[in-house]
């Protein structure tokens, strides 16, 4: 007998809505959902479904890639499967917003966690400057002490830290794309499903990284996040500023394993207290030099305190941990902590680090949101989406400005353009609001969003 799937199926959804669809955000919400992320998946996501090891109990992507209008044969006089439901996976947030998960399909099924980790990917980080301006007075107060039976009242000095100012900008609001999901190199330290950091050459296999590795590579993190490059780029020598992105799936997925495979490979591990770590990065600005641009235009405001200018993320990692007792007991900081008072954490510590099945760490993959990119010219609107809080693509600059120059290069493939807003150009609108708002000591924990302030005034009027 052939049963007929209706056709409605095919609209049916592979990931969930995200239901973040508020105009305001505050500080503990996350930033809201790319505007029509469910169809910019890249290679990542393509490749691997060709590699499906094993089968779901919940129906995948890849079951549906079938074409649906084709008949499916039922044997015998059985009913016709049900329709497909997405899975809806169990998680909550922790500390800066950060998704852990317990469920227990996703230690299971390797498809079932990488189509989790793409559909959290769909909403990216919250990402921040955060500025704040201190002074260190000294006062001076009387107090009353007992000594030998009396009280007696004297003089004492004691130094208070004062706050200034305490505001945060967002930044998230300008990230231009869908995210591109990556994974380290095989020469890279990082946790392979162990305890250790390992690197996994092709010739030696895997095995535990020697120092010297660990500390090329932790270096190497910091400056490309400094730099703003792509978190895909292996050496500090293969990438330079206004160089057109390499978002292939060979150039991204660094890997000799694919995404879905190392899913597997963590699905697969009978490790108890066993953890996935996808991690969300922002990249395309030079942070480090916006940093010291912000801290003298704080400076000139004139203000001579001590000055803090950093960017902060929240809702940059998803945690994938084992549905036992021990795992979930340990993801609550408050059971934790009474472990730690108790003198039990150090014994689970031991456990984890020297059993065979004990811990394991997988940070092998995550994903990487623009804030700017070089596409090629007349691309289409898909090769810009942006996430701003208006479902907008990030606002053109005033007539006339002359960094609307530059903004085509020529390459050996073609001419390309820049999409997204440049880090400087966001240090011109922004600059007069930093200097009001340590001005009039602004001090807030919700996020600015619109800048303000006379030079934003003039930004409507033409030749401004």
């Amino acid at each position: 007998m052939l049963v007929d799937i209706p056709n409605d199926m095919a609209k049916e959804p592979l990931l969930p809505k995200d239901p973040l669809n508020s105009e305001h955000v505050d500080y503990d919400d996350a930033p809201p959902p790319f505007p029509g992320h469910d169809a910019n998946y890249n290679a990542a996501s393509s490749s691997s479904n060709a590699t499906v090891a094993g089968p779901s109990t919940v129906p995948s992507g890849s079951t549906l890639a079938r074409n649906i209008n084709e008949s499916i044969p039922v044997p015998g006089g059985e009913e016709a499967p049900p329709q497909f439901t997405p899975y809806e996976a169990e998680f909550f947030e922790v500390g800066d917003g950060d998704i852990v998960s317990h469920d227990p399909h996703l230690n299971s099924d390797g498809e079932a966690l990488f189509r989790f980790l793409l559909s959290q990917s769909a909403t990216p980080p919250s990402y921040r400057l955060h500025c704040r301006g201190t002074h260190v007075e000294h006062r001076t107060r009387w107090v009353n002490v007992e000594r030998n039976g009396r009280w007696e009242t004297r003089h004492e000095t004691y130094t208070e830290t004062i706050t200034d100012f305490d505001f945060r900008i967002d930044i998230g609001q300008h990230i231009v794309a869908a995210p591109v999901h990556w994974s380290v190199g095989d020469g890279e330290a990082v946790y392979r499903g162990g305890m250790v950091r390992e690197v996994d050459p092709m010739r030696d296999g895997r095995r535990a990284a020697i120092p010297m590795e660990t500390r090329v590579y932790k270096d190497w993190v910091e400056e490309r996040t400094a730099r703003g490059v792509p978190p895909w780029v292996p050496a500090r020598d293969a990438w330079r500023e206004g160089a057109p992105e390499q978002t292939d799936a060979r150039s991204v997925l660094r890997s000799s394993k694919t995404l879905r495979e190392w899913a597997d490979e963590y699905c697969a591990s009978p490790k108890y207290l066993k953890e996935f770590v996808y991690e969300k990065v922002v990249y395309g600005w030079n942070v480090q030099e916006l940093e010291n641009a912000v801290r003298l235009a704080i400076s000139s405001a004139p203000y001579s305190g001590d000055i803090s200018v950093n960017f902060e993320y929240r809702c940059s990692k998803i945690y994938v941990r084992p549905d036992n007792w021990l795992s979930r007991t340990l993801s609550n900081k408050w059971l934790k902590f009474l472990l730690w008072i108790l003198l039990i954490y150090p014994f689970i510590w031991l456990f984890k680090r020297f059993h065979s099945r004990g811990g394991g760490r997988w940070e092998v993959c995550g994903g990487a949101y623009a804030l700017k990119r070089w596409v090629p010219v007349g691309a289409g609107p898909n090769a810009h989406r942006s996430n701003s809080r208006d479902g907008l693509d990030p606002k053109p600059l005033p007539p006339g400005d002359d960094s609307q120059h530059n903004r085509t290069i020529d390459t050996p493939d073609g001419q390309r353009e820049l999409v997204g807003v440049r880090e400087g150009e966001w240090f011109r609108v922004w600059h007069h609001t930093i200097i009001n708002a340590v001005a009039n000591r602004f001090q807030s924990s919700q996020p600015l969003y619109v800048p303000t302030g006379s030079s934003v005034v003039g930004m409507l009027l033409d030749g401004y």
